[in-house]
């Protein structure tokens, strides 16, 4: 079992081709039913790290990515919107990537990460794509979804992999790592949604049905199990029961 911390319960899995998720899982006593903090390393010759995690993991995070490859060697730091757990330990990552820059949208590196990160971003446009090597990855704006004026995703076109931050957010301290169920992935995200509203209802179908045009193979979560399936058609059944 790919373990890389005893004592917290950190693991690292490949869930596609050089595209990793890190895990740690958060107890029931800190967060009631349990959650999981993941991020997404993809490994190329321009590694990329997909979510920071909050800045007191940094240590966990850090471990894990060392189980894989140099930490020195990545390249980019990106995330879908300004927030602790999304970007809090950017700063560290920095420090411990001298090669590495910030990628966010251009409405993130205009409003917050150009003046809180320790080097400037490369900013993205809409439908922007940068080549990792043999992995290439677009961003998609999706603003205010599910929060934040300078939300968006980036979609990994050789593996279609969608890395979508807080969409499916689902609640548990051992979710599996992918799994090829919607069910698991729809139900306990759609309960943990109706109690704990993060997404706008006006214009998040149009948004969400964006984000289906890619027609994703695989779905990152960053709260609990990875999806491997028709990742469009969950997106747009989320589509719909915002607009209901």
């Amino acid at each position: 079992m790919p373990v890389t911390n005893e004592q917290t319960g950190t693991r690292i899995d490949e869930i596609a081709p050089k595209i990793f998720r890190i895990s740690t899982p958060v107890p029931f006593e800190a967060i009631p039913g349990g959650f999981t903090f993941n991020q997404f390393l993809l490994i190329d010759e321009d590694p990329l790290l997909f979510h920071t995690g909050p800045r007191k993991m940094f240590p966990l995070t850090h471990e894990a990515v060392a189980s894989v490859i140099d930490p020195a060697r990545l390249r980019w730091i990106s995330f879908s919107h300004f927030e602790a757990d999304e970007c809090g330990a950017l700063n560290e990552w920095l420090a411990a990537a001298p090669d590495a820059s910030p990628l966010c949208s251009a409405v993130a590196a205009m409003v917050s990460v150009d003046d809180f990160a320790d080097r400037p971003a490369r900013a993205l446009g809409d439908g922007e794509t940068v080549s990792l090597g043999s992995l290439r990855v677009t961003w998609i704006d999706t603003p205010h979804l599910p929060h934040g004026m300078e939300a968006g995703y980036l979609f990994e076109t050789t593996t279609r992999t969608l890395l979508c931050g807080d969409l499916f957010s689902q609640p548990g301290s051992e979710p599996p790592v992918i799994t090829e169920s919607d069910a698991l992935v729809w139900e306990p995200s759609e309960a943990m949604r109706q109690g704990f509203p993060y997404a706008p209802i006006q214009g998040a179908a149009a948004l969400l049905d964006k984000l289906a045009a890619s027609e994703p193979r695989t779905l990152a979560c960053m709260h609990g199990a990875s999806y491997r399936g028709d990742g469009a058609a969950l997106l747009r059944r989320l589509g719909a029961a915002l607009e209901a």
